[in-house]
């Protein structure tokens, strides 16, 4: 019968291309025919002619069609839950957001603001360790001589007493000695008030002088724990500026992307503020410590007037008719003794 001739052929074309015949499936056949047509396997040479006595391949069937190939992705993509996303290509920049990472990567106007406050609180420190020991060594020297002069009766006495001890209150002494030798000639024709204004003087002038090279150095502290902050805030106005002229180049407002020049101009202000705090410490501890050793070297002034007065009313009382002999015995003793 023509059917189960079709049939033996398909089998025969099947098994010569490899196929099972369990590929093979039976097509719904046209209404004029009782038996089902069998599709053939597609065939990559050109058909041949059917055997005699077989029936020609029905047209209306078509061959099947290859498998499409899966399109090839050209993003990264990540899969959230079971869904897959592409990953922007600026996401996976990376980028240094260590301390020194940012200085490098930041513009050169801030770079040159964190450098110099860095310079700057250098210049801090150096300060206080050098402001520490001078304020350590002249205080402990100021209420010596504080002692030595309050203890002395004359002011021989006291320059004999400090030795080779130099210092503002050596200094002192010193003054108030040669102002006495130079009014040599008139003190005994005069109370002795100009010598007493002309000595005070001099001691204001040596007490000044002290105190202000005692407070050298402290007004740079001052300045660096005034304007650091505001240096820094400079350097971060600047760094926030470039960083938005590159988001608008960059046409992306991607966190990413953002968050590292925002960060590098944040820097600037932590360095600002990182050298202007231990600045205005530091200045406020040395403030009260300049101000103990100003009181310190006022005391000492204090105590060289009272041995200035002291010798004037005694070469008065020398000279003074009916002053007690006993009261020049007991001065010239402690004089000498």
């Amino acid at each position: 019968m023509p059917g189960r001739i079709l049939l033996a052929a398909a089998l025969t074309l099947a098994s010569a291309y490899g196929l099972s015949a369990q590929e093979v499936t039976p097509q719904s056949t046209p209404p004029a025919q009782t038996e089902p047509q069998i599709q053939p396997a597609p065939v990559e040479s050109a058909p041949t002619a059917p055997l005699a006595g077989q029936a020609a391949p029905d047209p209306a069937v078509a061959a099947p069609q290859a498998p499409s190939l899966p399109a090839t992705p050209t993003q990264p993509s990540t899969q959230v839950d079971g869904a897959v996303t592409p990953t922007p290509e600026s996401a996976t920049v990376p980028h240094d957001l260590t301390p020194w990472g940012m200085f490098m990567a930041a513009d050169i106007v801030v770079k040159a603001v964190m450098i110099g406050l860095a310079l700057a609180s250098v210049l801090t420190w150096a300060i206080l360790v050098f402001k520490a020991g001078e304020l350590g060594t002249g205080g402990k020297r100021v209420r010596r001589a504080v002692r030595i002069a309050s203890d002395a009766t004359s002011l021989q006495d006291a320059v004999q007493a400090f030795g080779s001890v130099r210092g503002p209150v050596r200094k002192m002494l010193q003054a108030a000695m040669n102002e006495l030798e130079k009014s040599e000639a008139i003190i005994d024709h005069t109370d002795g008030s100009g010598v007493k204004e002309r000595v005070e003087s001099h001691l204001s002038r040596i007490e000044i002088a002290a105190g202000k090279s005692m407070a050298k150095g402290t007004g740079i502290l001052a300045t660096i724990g005034s304007i650091s902050p505001f240096v820094g805030l400079f350097g971060t106005v600047w760094g926030i500026m470039n960083s938005f002229i590159g988001i608008s180049e960059s046409q992306t407002t991607n966190l990413a992307v953002v968050a590292p020049g925002i960060a590098e101009a944040l820097l600037a202000t932590a360095i600002g503020l990182v050298a202007a705090i231990p600045a205005v410490v530091i200045y406020n501890i040395f403030a009260r410590a300049i101000g103990t050793y100003r009181q310190y070297l006022a005391d000492a002034s204090a105590a060289v007037e009272r041995l200035v007065s002291r010798d004037l009313d005694f070469r008065a009382a020398r000279h003074r008719p009916g002053t007690s002999a006993a009261i020049l015995s007991a001065e010239a003793a402690k004089r000498r003794g």
